[in-house]
């Protein structure tokens, strides 16, 4: 890093959906722009006011079809007056859209272009029946294959994953994994107010995890608990130099600095090239390490990408904490877990926390944030004093685009 970059503020909006007690199908609920206020003039509040931004960022996916909105640039201005006449950008990559949103306001701080850039994700997607939703989404991966795949078009593709590696590794031994994943992220969300599970009660979560898929009503190889949910929501935070932390007026150990980051692309038209295997994860993730300068060994804790249990098994080979195969039996050994050996999604990642698709790559840098900054609540785990590192892996589609950030706590 040729500039030092920090990260300050973060807020989460309640991720709303199925299982929530303010959440009622029959009922009119928060538009986008409720969403994107409450979030951001949560971030203002922290830094001054908006006089202090000089850009802002936000993140969507699917408004366009969810909501019949495009052109959220220009919704930035509704947050504050003080926003009025300053820039504003709008960035999307599927289910990644809100680690660009990221790495937007980070290069606008490298750049020099900004010196507080005020970075926003956010979707609102519990609007349709759950097949229309389905074909929305579909548009993450190449839409052309959508007669061809799954009526429910990524639990196929992602399915496909999980029967691939059970095919390679074992059945039993695949859904041991899969089903403690599961169960760590409502654990996790149980411990954050704002996660989708928050009010999950189930008392044997294992078994629940361990139900056998039913491809005659669901897909062949996940069953419902492997899948994230529906969600709406809005995550937000402040990118800053140094200059722009002086600005802000916030003390250094309640920021977190950015020490490596990238992007890697895939080409959407092609079929994963080994299915067991996150390959553009994997390679983003090392990009991110080596440009920080740290080994994996060195991390706290990791928010993943997990919009299905597998992906976030095959993250832990990815990552390179589990060889290949080993991820399933990594996981079921517990050291995935808040109190094991690496955290990973501390809040409940997608599945336990909740996926709103634009706003999860913002959630996750926001989570890093809290937990090295020890602002967690109840979420948080211990951070080692060898150990001051978070990373964070946003993926969009399956496994084409992928952002990676590497955070520091700083003192």
């Amino acid at each position: 890093m040729q500039k030092r970059v920090f990260l300050v503020a973060g807020y989460n909006t309640i991720s709303l959906g199925t299982g929530r007690k303010e959440f009622n199908p029959k009922k009119e609920r928060p538009g986008l722009e409720h969403y994107m206020q409450e979030a951001g003039r949560a971030t203002l509040e922290k830094i001054g006011g908006a006089k202090n931004v000089d850009e802002s960022v936000v993140g969507n996916f699917m408004a366009s079809r969810f909501n019949n909105q495009a052109h959220l640039a220009a919704f930035i201005p509704s947050i504050d007056k003080d926003l009025r006449y300053k820039p504003s950008i709008r960035v999307e990559g599927a289910c990644a859209s809100g680690g660009l949103a990221m790495v937007t306001g980070i290069k606008s701080v490298l750049a020099g272009t900004a010196d507080v850039v005020l970075a926003l994700g956010v979707e609102v997607q519990n609007t349709v029946k759950a097949m229309y939703g389905a074909d929305h989404l579909a548009l993450a991966g190449f839409y052309k294959n959508r007669k061809t795949g799954h009526a429910f078009f990524f639990p196929g593709e992602f399915s496909d994953r999980a029967g691939s590696y059970s095919e390679a590794y074992g059945e039993e031994y695949a859904r041991k994994g899969m089903a403690q994943w599961y169960a760590n992220c409502v654990e996790n969300a149980r411990l954050c107010d704002t996660a989708q599970e928050y009010e999950n009660k189930n008392e044997d979560l294992i078994s629940i995890g361990m139900m056998p898929p039913n491809g005659n009503r669901f897909v062949d190889h996940l069953n419902f608990a492997d899948c994230s949910k529906v969600s709406d929501g809005a995550s937000s935070i402040a990118i800053v130099s140094e200059d722009g932390l002086k600005r802000v007026g916030i003390p250094a150990n309640q920021a977190i600095e950015l020490v490596g980051f990238a992007q890697a692309e895939e080409n959407i038209m092609e079929d994963p090239v080994d299915p067991v295997e996150l390959s553009t994860t994997k390679v983003a993730v090392r990009k991110a390490l080596d440009m920080a300068a740290i080994k994996k060994e060195q991390l706290a804790t990791v928010e993943t990408h997990d919009c299905f249990t597998i992906a976030g098994v095959l993250a832990t080979e990815a990552i390179g904490f589990a060889d290949k195969g080993k991820g399933a039996q990594f996981v079921a050994d517990g050291h995935t877990a808040r109190d094991g050996q690496i955290p990973f999604n501390t809040t409940g990642g997608l599945i336990g926390w909740g996926h709103p698709t634009g706003a999860t790559g913002v959630h996750q840098a926001v989570t890093i944030w809290e937990q090295l900054t020890h602002q967690a609540g109840n979420a948080q785990i211990n951070i080692p004093a060898d150990k001051p590192y978070g990373l964070t892996v946003n993926m969009g589609g399956n496994d084409k685009t992928v952002v990676t950030m590497v955070f520091k706590q700083t003192n």
